[in-house]
């Protein structure tokens, strides 16, 4: 089994991974007091599912604490158990199929180069800095190479080889340097799975998120030689986007116990490594980090507002998909929805809590 490096300053949170640091030393509640506070909590969501309502790109809203689901709408129309393109919230789950791999055997870790691995894509007379990539690297936007994302998007999926044209990219920065957002780098990382276990990355996901989980992914786009998509395109139900958040929030636990992602593998994940130039939040393996009234939290985002937060201190998980056409940054749409858990879910669930967290 790979052995992580986990850095002391992550310990907290590693402590934190599925449980509520508030909890730790209470009393156990009563089944009656514990159905009470859970009504309490419902009923304090009652000003949330209204002010989502005036969100008109939301589409599904569900906000689920300690495993118990207090609030699950849809509007306009929108179910939480039909599909919805998660866009790069994707990402995210990219990143928990990496670290089960490590933890299989089947990759080496972070620290493992990516040229080796993807030999007969590389371009004819590579960059030096090339055989210098790591997986970590594409893991946390820091690879170097010019990003495939934003402008580049259009012409990279229009390119005939997808792993190729993201290898033959020049370099902006050196491997490790500055973030550069880059659904390139998680297709790389898509590849890597391929290769490295012999199937797509759509039956891994099946295979180690769905059955033992919930974790299902019902669509997936391919590039031209069948390799599925990492980071972006990806269908699932909101249902299952919660699960996922809920993996994560019960340290890689399912409902029943099994450890279906690593634990050590979540505090990596979480670990900030480097900012976004674009928002200044911090970014490690796939997930961003914020601070939400007080309480640190992680999200996976997606085009148009597809998200999961998970905040350990209130054992939350939060899962939104919206209209996938337009964007979220520019608009202000993905700042409404970081104020919607800030402002609305923190604090509803947060009531009768001593001290937040730091962050």
């Amino acid at each position: 089994m790979q052995r992580y490096r986990i850095p002391l300053r992550t310990l907290a949170a590693a402590t934190a991974l599925g449980f509520s640091l508030a909890a730790v030393g209470s009393f156990p509640l009563t089944a009656k007091a514990a159905e009470e506070s859970v009504e309490q909590k419902r009923a304090a969501l009652a000003g949330t599912s209204q002010a989502a309502q005036a969100l008109r790109p939301l589409n599904t809203l569900q906000v689920s604490v300690s495993g118990e689901l207090l609030l699950s709408e849809g509007y306009r129309g929108h179910r939480t158990t039909v599909p919805a393109n998660i866009k790069s919230a994707s990402k995210s789950i990219v990143s928990a199929l990496v670290g089960i791999a490590i933890d299989k055997g089947m990759l080496s870790g972070t620290d493992q180069k990516i040229a080796p691995l993807l030999k007969d894509e590389l371009p004819a007379d590579p960059d030096p800095r090339l055989a210098q990539v790591t997986i970590g690297n594409l893991l946390s936007m820091q690879a170097g190479l010019e990003r495939t994302s934003g402008p580049n998007y259009g012409s990279w999926i229009s390119s005939r080889n997808w792993v190729r044209a993201a290898l033959a990219a020049p370099f902006v920065d050196d491997p490790g340097g500055s973030m550069l957002y880059s659904t390139g780098s998680t297709h790389l990382l898509s590849a890597i799975l391929t290769r490295a276990s012999g199937k797509s990355t759509l039956a891994l996901s099946r295979e180690w998120l769905g059955k033992p989980a919930g974790v299902t992914v019902t669509d997936w786009e391919q590039d031209p030689q069948g390799i599925y998509l990492g980071g972006n395109q990806m269908a699932m139900t909101p249902r299952s986007l919660l699960a996922f958040g809920e993996l994560y929030r019960n340290g890689g636990r399912s409902p029943d116990g099994t450890q279906v992602i690593p634990t050590d593998w979540i505090a990596e994940s979480w670990e900030p490594r480097t900012r976004s130039r674009f928002s200044g939040e911090a970014y490690g393996y796939g997930w961003f980090q914020a601070n939400f009234g007080g309480y640190v939290g992680h999200y996976g985002w997606g085009y148009g507002g597809q998200m999961i937060y998970v905040i350990p201190d209130l054992a939350l998980t939060v899962a939104i998909t919206s209209d996938e056409s337009g964007p979220s940054a520019r608009t202000g749409y993905k700042d409404d929805l970081h104020r919607l858990v800030a402002e609305q879910i923190v604090p509803a669930i947060a009531a009768g809590r001593s001290t937040p967290s730091e962050g």
